[in-house]
């Protein structure tokens, strides 16, 4: 029997002990740039992260007594892993799980550190899958499937719930889409209850398992692509979401990878909250204006995870800041001479900017021993100041070599 409205209630009902109302609050700063007003279901504030534990306790409850006692098993690239971990942790029920090769190390670590086993085996998904099913019929473990299981769906599902309860007139809700699991069970329990709010879901263009399947008539592999969205790239979405899913879902958009790293950024500056990539697409969507229909209206975002490597989270910061023309580097000829880095210095202070640091490279800097190049990271305001600041140090006597 398909996943229904009556399964997501009685869902909320057996995990509300165990899980987070998590806000669903406005956001001022996103509205200001997206043009919508926009809410924010912060899903990231769940014990491990992320939405899926929703999902992993419901199907944890309804174990048999002897399943409870041998374990279950799946393989995730990170965050179902995390929803098992913990909640099997609470409730005495030993968990395993497989992980691909790609998944990021901070789920890896936290994972074990919940009390899960983990082995981190196979290229992508298909892969962690083959195995996590070879130690399930080897030690009798139940697989539990991490978006493509009715238990999981309907536990997903009450996040949608919970949505209309707090933004009662919402237009629309948008919502990351990768194995299906999520935006299925969401989509079910918000159009059994308000038919015209419409469910938008949103895809990596590195991924696009959603609108492949569309294209196909049912679910189809994907080929496996680098992505920030790495919760997403499951390679094919599940057959069970498919089929629940495309009949509710109202429409589906992909965002590029450079737009998930600047949504990441502005949540982190605008909003205050860290997000992984596939949480940042739905914000990505609305600001890259693939939703303009939605201008002026009450949009939720789902904001389905939290869990980004932290080396990750630094290199997007940095990534973003010079995208926003905030942060800049270049390379200019100096005097070797002493007051030759002062006088740089100076110039760059007087323009409003400030040094990051400063590098010389006298190796390269040609046959004039007097003279030396330095490679300057410089903070800026934005990109018209720093067209302000080459200006000034051309004209007090520092052409710049390379700029940045």
């Amino acid at each position: 029997m398909p996943v229904t409205l009556s399964d997501i209630k009685a869902a909320r009902r057996r995990i509300s002990s165990g899980i987070t109302k998590t806000p669903c609050a406005e956001s001022i700063p996103l509205s200001e740039i997206t043009g919508a007003r926009i809410f924010c279901k912060l899903d990231n504030f769940q014990r491990t992260g992320s939405f899926k534990e929703r999902g992993a306790r419901n199907a944890l409850l309804q174990l048999t007594p002897t399943q409870r006692k041998t374990g279950v098993v799946a393989a995730s690239a990170g965050n179902h892993a995390l929803g098992l971990a913990y909640h099997g942790k609470l409730l005495g029920i030993p968990v395993t799980v497989v992980m691909p090769d790609y998944a990021p190390l901070i789920k890896i670590t936290t994972s074990q550190r919940l009390g899960a086993k983990v082995i981190v085996q196979g290229r992508d998904f298909v892969e962690a899958r083959a195995l996590a099913d070879e130690l399930s019929v080897k030690h009798g473990l139940k697989y539990i499937h991490g978006f493509d299981h009715d238990d999981i769906i309907a536990g997903q599902g009450t996040m949608g719930l919970e949505i209309l309860e707090q933004v009662r007139d919402v237009d629309a809700i948008v919502c990351p889409i990768g194995g299906g699991g999520l935006i299925a069970g969401l989509a079910i329990a918000v159009k059994s209850l308000r038919p015209k709010v419409r469910i938008i879901g949103v895809e990596s263009e590195a991924t696009q398992n959603f609108a492949a399947a569309l294209k196909a008539g049912k679910p189809v592999m994907q080929s496996r692509r680098p992505t920030l969205a790495d919760g997403l790239a499951t390679l094919t979405v599940g057959a069970n979401a498919f089929a629940l899913a495309r009949k509710q879902v109202d429409e589906v958009v992909s965002v590029s990878e450079d737009s998930i790293a600047l949504a990441i950024l502005r949540m982190v500056e605008l909003e205050k909250t860290v997000v992984e990539g596939a949480a940042a697409t739905t914000l990505a969507a609305m600001m890259a204006g693939k939703l303009p229909k939605f201008a002026g209206k009450k949009v939720v975002l789902a904001i389905c995870g939290g869990n980004i490597d932290p080396a990750v989270l630094s290199r997007i910061i940095e990534g973003g800041l010079v995208s926003d023309g905030r942060l800049t580097r270049f390379t200019a000829r100096i005097s070797d001479r002493p007051g030759g880095l002062a006088r740089l210095t100076r110039v760059i202070a007087d323009s409003g900017a400030s040094v990051k640091n400063i590098e010389h490279d006298r190796a390269f800097s040609g046959s004039d021993v007097s003279a030396v190049h330095v490679v300057c990271t410089v903070e800026t305001r934005d990109r018209k100041h720093i067209a302000a600041l080459h200006r000034a140090l051309k004209k007090n006597g520092f052409p710049l070599v390379v700029t940045k």
